[in-house]
């Protein structure tokens, strides 16, 4: 038999309206059924659980982590710039092999724990699809490319494509998506812009934007990157300099749309930004992780002031020092202190949810997903959204979930 819970809270957030004083939410199946505020559902069939002095809002979305590279934490030391820390980690990667999938599997965990829903999540090898499907994070896995010269363009996408169908689940949607424009080579950028052009549902996630160094090499061919790609034997000497910025470059080879999670974005210019708004594309922010990896903190007003779409993610462990997305809204709020909190709030919830195609997550509506987490709320908070953009520990964060069965819902990966 079903049971209907109705869950009580001093504050409900439900991101798609404005807060709600001594607010209810009544969940069935899984699904959110009602909200409002006073007196709640009651009579055969509801039941309803005090949560304590709470707040009570959806779960969040990190819109952009690399699961795989979780056993990389505190293995990476931060850089003067992002080709020197990318040659570290490169250097761990090639010296370790196969990359260890206990520590992601406890990456999953900490995630649920720390209030996430659902992830973004970038990754080279099948290993994050199959965890994710084992476990009870939601996601989405974009499989990421790498060639600046590849024999085959074509055929580099079909590998990765066929090995991403082998490996699918119901649970967890993938895309074959690029790394960044320093390391694709434009016939590869084209096919998978016109691919998500022409497939509904299709995704795109690509670096852009991040370091001077990408500048540099695509206004003159020179600079750090090439020296990478040069060392590493992937120079294409065909290879023209659009002498241009990323994101019309991306543009120009039918990347930039509305399916577009353009992620970091630190060296792009206002003009560029407007470009991505216009475009529809979401900008997706990792401040922690930019200061990291040697590339300055991320222009967070003027993403906001751009009118794009922003979303917030933690990228991986090896450039943060974990997957707590409310110490990234901390981060963001220290940078933007003008920003509502409300609007972070959105970023890290409904907006992160929309870009990596999950609208029924991210949001308390009737019909979403009742993936709900309640933050402990110390004596005297008068305004509950500061709050939680000041930095929320794990240990004060719980799943306010119950099955049909009302019985609480466990997160073990």
């Amino acid at each position: 038999m079903s049971v209907t819970t109705c869950l009580r809270a001093p504050w409900v957030l439900p991101i798609a309206g404005p807060p709600l004083r001594d607010g209810w939410v009544t969940v069935a199946r899984g699904r959110v059924v009602a909200l409002g505020t006073g007196r709640a559902p009651d009579g055969p069939g509801v039941e309803t659980r005090d949560l304590g002095h709470c707040v009570l809002l959806p779960g969040l979305i990190n819109a952009h982590t690399h699961l795989e590279l979780s056993w990389l934490w505190g293995k990476v030391p931060p850089a003067p710039s992002l080709p020197a820390w990318v040659s570290q980690l490169m250097g761990q990667r090639f010296a370790r092999g196969a990359d260890d999938p206990a520590p992601m599997r406890q990456a999953i965990i900490d995630a649920l724990e720390a209030g996430t829903a659902a992830v973004g999540d970038v990754a080279n090898t099948a290993a994050s699809q199959q965890a994710l499907a084992r476990s009870r994070l939601h996601g989405v896995v974009f499989r990421e490319v790498v060639g600046f010269n590849p024999a085959d363009p074509a055929a580099l996408l079909d590998a990765a494509t066929q090995d991403v169908e082998a490996h699918r689940s119901p649970r967890v949607a993938a895309h074959v998506v690029p790394h960044a424009p320093y390391s694709v080579a434009p016939d590869v950028l084209r096919l998978i812009g016109a691919r998500v052009a022409r497939e509904s549902g299709a995704l795109c996630s690509i670096h852009v934007g991040e370091s001077p160094d990408e500048i540099e090499f695509l206004h003159s061919g020179r600079g750090r990157w090439r020296e990478v790609l040069d060392a590493r034997g992937a120079w294409n000497p065909h290879w023209t300099p659009p002498a241009c910025g990323p994101v019309e470059y991306l543009d120009r080879l039918g990347v930039v749309g509305p399916s577009l999670l353009a992620v970091h974005c630190v060296q792009c210019t206002d003009a560029e930004l407007a470009r991505l708004a216009a475009a529809r594309a979401t900008i997706v922010t990792c401040p922690r992780s930019n200061v990291w990896v040697g590339v300055g903190s991320p222009p967070a007003a003027r993403f906001f002031a751009s009118g794009a779409r922003v979303a917030i993610g933690t990228d991986s462990l090896a450039s943060a020092s974990d997957l707590n997305l409310f110490s990234e809204l901390a981060a963001l709020h220290h940078l933007a202190p003008g920003i509502a909190p409300s609007r972070l709030l959105e970023s890290a919830t409904r907006s992160g949810a929309e870009a990596i195609g999950r609208p029924d997550l991210g949001i308390i509506a009737p019909g979403a997903r009742a993936r709900l987490i309640a933050v402990d709320l110390p004596s005297g908070v008068k305004d509950v959204e500061a709050h939680l953009v000041e930095g929320v520990h794990p240990s004060q964060v719980a799943w306010a979930v119950w099955n049909a069965q009302g019985q609480r819902e466990t997160y073990v990966s």
